[in-house]
């Protein structure tokens, strides 16, 4: 038996949402954009999960804006606030992100400073996790156009300060657009509340059950979304391409059954991960965890080893049947030192990062057998 202990990377797919795609897989077609009967089955199909995930993530059905998934949802949503600020009036001068957020924001905002001539201010966080809200209230000057700071992070687990973050950047930079990369949230707390004072929202539908290559940007009110992908004109002109109608339906599905079980699963899954973290600390010396756990979702366990390379140990695992991450892959698979372990303090562990990533599915047999497994790789390096 496998014990998949990787669910922040991806989770399986929910049988809800299983079951709302297969129509759309076998044998049901019909583009949205067309005229014809099927056409219009297929756009009442994309209208209803319109409807649904906005009721869900608290945002209106004219706000929500279907995308490919995470990546492109942050892209989309950098490039619409840059570019808006751009169109409105002057260029923007300054941008802000978190030292700690995915590599969506971070590459998407460099590339966006790059190419404004803006600059960038990216603010750490402390040991527990949690962004600094000093230094992200010096950074917001009155010239900044966008602020970025995710709901939750994805190595660590940390539940960020959202509303704390949007009252600093209301006050101090009234100008900015303030993103929230709630990826990671999604499975488990209610995004409509936890982002709710942001302007832009980003969602994944993989990461709660749902299928993989879709997902959501909430632009909300009438803010300007100048679209990455142009063609066709559809979402509004605001992101071109033929929508994916069995990802989308699968999607709201996916987003109705976590929303509906997540007090539950969130309670058994934090029993399960608190026994796994508690384990490993007591049967490893130099295990250390990392991040504040009372401010953390329920499915993330992160640890440091002191001495050891994640890599190594990955390998380890991976051979005794556990799978994990250790929250900084790049596209080659290759590991490189976490820049959210950095931005934490915590240079010296950036490669000893392990995250065990626990979801709807885990059981108390893959806990068990990752507290079997991993003290014994561990005690193996360290030999």
């Amino acid at each position: 038996m496998r014990s998949y202990l990787d669910h922040a990377a991806t989770t399986p797919v929910r049988p809800e949402a299983l079951e709302a795609m297969l129509p759309y897989l076998s044998g049901t077609a019909g583009n949205p954009s067309g005229m014809h009967a099927s056409a219009r089955a297929a756009r009442r199909a994309v209208d209803d999960a319109r409807e649904s995930i906005a009721d869900l993530l608290g945002a209106s059905p004219g706000e929500v804006v279907f995308t490919s998934g995470g990546t492109e949802a942050d892209n989309l949503a950098v490039h619409a606030a840059t570019a808006a600020a751009g169109a409105d009036g002057p260029p923007p001068s300054a941008l802000v992100c978190s030292a700690i957020e995915h590599a969506a924001v971070l590459r998407a905002v460099d590339r966006a400073a790059a190419r404004t001539g803006s600059r960038l201010s990216m603010v750490p966080a402390g040991a527990d996790g949690i962004v600094d809200l000093d230094a992200l209230a010096d950074a917001c000057t009155g010239d900044v156009t966008l602020v970025a700071v995710m709901a939750v992070n994805n190595e660590v687990g940390t539940v960020q300060p959202v509303a704390e973050v949007a009252d600093a950047v209301r006050a101090r930079a009234p100008r900015a657009a303030l993103l929230v990369d709630a990826v990671q949230a999604a499975p488990w707390a209610d995004v409509a509340s936890l982002a709710g004072p942001a302007d832009l929202v980003a969602v994944s539908a993989h990461k709660f059950g749902g299928p993989s290559g879709v997902g959501v940007l909430v632009a909300r009110g009438t803010r300007p979304v100048t679209p990455l992908l142009v063609g066709g004109g559809q979402e509004r002109d605001r992101r071109a391409g033929t929508p994916n109608v069995a990802g989308i339906v699968g999607m709201a599905a996916a987003l109705r059954a976590a929303s509906e079980t997540r007090a539950a699963t969130a309670a058994r899954v934090a029993a399960l991960r608190d026994r796994l973290v508690d384990g490993l600390l007591a049967a490893v010396p130099t295990a250390s965890e990392t991040g504040d756990r009372s401010r953390k979702v329920a499915g993330n366990a992160h640890l440091t080893f002191a001495g050891i390379e994640a890599e190594e140990l990955l390998v380890l695992l991976d051979d005794a049947g556990v799978d994990a991450s250790s929250g900084a892959s790049c596209a080659s698979g290759a590991l490189e030192p976490s820049h959210v372990l950095a931005a934490m303090g915590l240079g010296g562990l950036a490669r000893s990062g392990l995250r065990l990533s626990l979801g709807w599915t885990t059981t108390a047999a893959e806990v068990d057998r990752a507290l079997e497994v991993v003290p014994e790789a561990v005690a193996r390096l360290e030999d």
